[in-house]
């Protein structure tokens, strides 16, 4: 019998488990369906290159056939571990823009606005550059870095956004986001620093939590209208686990899974339910309604040199380097993220924010990283921050280990692709500045020329993949119609609340692993404040 039973040792999911065990007062149960985080491959940041084929640690999504995609189905990668898609991410420390928690504050309330958010940031945070900072914290679990190690490309990649007449930034999480810097990371000496390391290193040792890993939830059990417990299947055995009277059940499964167990347990759309026969515990109709994510597209070009890191016969003694620097000096390009450096552009001068985002990387990186593209190249990635398009996640099955279905719907708005395209020109831009042009031998992809908007679109639609920012399945709100309400309460039933990226109500101008451990940070007090 436990007080809280988290379901998801995701980036939300560890510090929730951390924060509700602390007094030592309450028991807590965290379940898990992947395995523990000891695979080398997470803690050694360059591993992110093979993550994505790596099916014992990443779920290996896919969305339905894409009908403005020229009806792709992409491939969607969800961390399967403790740690959840912060051991498998690319350590990116964004926390998004001021206006994105102002939308928030107005359908939400107060708690969720800038001036409550910006506080829980710098409570988490222990940057490692920015000491005594009006924006950052240094005395919290979650280390921030500078990168250990940076490719001269990476930083030619921001000389040449500033040649193309964007701005130095030197802190995307600063007063300005605009601008072309390098990222800091979720690193602590060169090593990943995930929510698992974070917040679950010290908390495991507690006799008042109760750790379940490979225990896949199935089903979230209630008595009537109230949430007692949840189901799950560990070693092919359906097992249960209950709560204590006033107890609560809390849903971290992510964007995908968490709306996914909501319907499974019979809460949701009463007609979908109804398909796969699941008996309506309570009729929910957003549930999985509202997904949004960012879309990206890529331009690589090959490099005239052997300054990229590269999977080449040649880049043999550069590696072996690396693996001395890495053991001994925790540096080198091992330490590398590989999504070193980047930026934020308004394609709207009058807009209030940033609405597209860069990530270079001085390296190949074709297809999620799941086919190895030998030799020296370089790669941006071009990300539309605000997309109006909404997708949603729904049943395949009634059957609680089948896929959920993923319906994205991407470009299903038109101002979207205008964006997009708007977006890869000025990206070509700064691909064609002297301090880019200087490395480059040839263009790979696009693998044409492209001369016409016509063109351009019909690449963008051949080629665009997510960036692995899903939110909004389980939308926040005051208003009687949103998934939760804004203490992140399911509406219509008692004893369960949903604690993740899938809570907000729209995307934020970046990358998503920063806001969703900050609003788990943000549920844990009000939750014990409750008590």
């Amino acid at each position: 019998m436990y007080d809280y039973i988290i379901v998801g040792a995701g980036s939300a999911g560890c510090l929730l488990a951390n924060r509700l065990s602390a007094s030592g007062e309450k028991r807590v149960c965290l379940l898990e369906a992947g395995p523990e985080d000891k695979s080398p491959l997470i803690h050694m940041p360059i591993g992110i290159a093979v993550l994505a084929n790596s099916k014992k640690l990443n779920w290996q999504f896919s969305t339905v056939e894409q009908k403005e995609l020229n009806n792709r189905t992409l491939f969607w990668p969800r961390g399967k571990a403790l740690g959840g898609s912060s051991s498998i991410n690319a350590m990116i420390y964004i926390r998004g823009h001021k206006k994105d928690y102002q939308e928030w504050e107005q359908v939400a309330g107060k708690n969720w606005g800038w001036e409550r958010v910006l506080p829980l940031f710098k409570r988490l945070e222990n940057n490692q550059r920015f000491v005594n900072s009006e924006y950052h914290g240094n005395t919290g679990e979650l280390y921030v870095s500078d990168l250990q190690t940076v490719n001269p490309l990476s930083r030619s990649f921001v000389d040449a956004g500033v040649q193309s007449g964007l701005p130095l930034n030197l802190d995307f999480n600063g007063e300005n986001q605009e601008g072309v810097g390098l990222y800091q990371v979720t690193q602590k000496e060169g090593r990943r620093w995930s929510s698992a390391k974070a917040f679950l290193t010290q908390a495991k040792s507690r006799s008042n939590l109760t750790i379940l890993t490979e225990a896949q939830a199935t089903k979230v059990l209630f008595d009537g209208k109230k949430a007692i417990g949840v189901s799950y299947q560990k070693s092919a055995e359906n097992k249960n686990v209950h709560l204590n009277p006033g107890g609560e059940v809390i849903l971290s499964g992510g964007a995908v899974q968490s709306p996914q167990l909501l319907m499974l347990s019979g809460i949701g759309d009463a007609s979908e339910l109804n398909q796969h026969g699941i008996p309506i515990i309570h009729n929910l109709p957003e549930v999985g309604k509202n997904l949004q994510d960012h879309l990206d597209v890529t331009i690589m070009n090959r490099a005239n040199s052997r300054l990229p890191i590269a999977v080449a016969f040649s880049a043999l003694p550069k590696s072996l380097t690396a693996i001395f620097s890495y053991i001994f000096r925790r540096k080198g390009f091992l330490t590398s993220n590989v999504g070193e450096s980047g930026g934020f552009m308004k394609t709207d001068e009058h807009s209030e924010r940033p609405n597209i985002q860069f990530h270079f990387l001085p390296a190949y990186l074709k297809d999620h990283g799941k086919s190895v593209m030998p030799g020296y190249g370089f790669t941006l990635h071009v990300c539309d921050l605000l997309p109006k398009s909404r997708g949603r996640i729904g049943l395949n099955s009634a059957d609680p280990l089948a896929p959920p279905l993923i319906d994205p719907k991407y470009f299903d708005h038109p101002d979207d692709m205008k964006t997009m395209i708007a977006a890869v020109k000025r990206a070509r831009k700064i691909f064609a500045e002297p301090a880019l042009l200087a490395h480059t031998k040839s263009q790979v992809l696009p693998e044409h020329p492209i001369e016409t908007d016509e063109q351009l679109e019909a690449d963008i639609r051949q080629r665009a993949e997510t960036i692995y920012h899903p939110v909004g399945t389980c939308r926040m709100g005051d208003d009687s119609a949103s998934v939760v309400d804004p203490e992140l309460k399911v509406r219509g039933v008692d004893g369960l609340r949903v604690v993740d990226a899938s809570i907000m109500p729209t995307l934020v101008a970046g990358n998503t692993n920063a806001p969703t451990i900050m609003i788990a940070e943000n549920a844990a007090d009000m939750i014990l404040n409750a008590d």
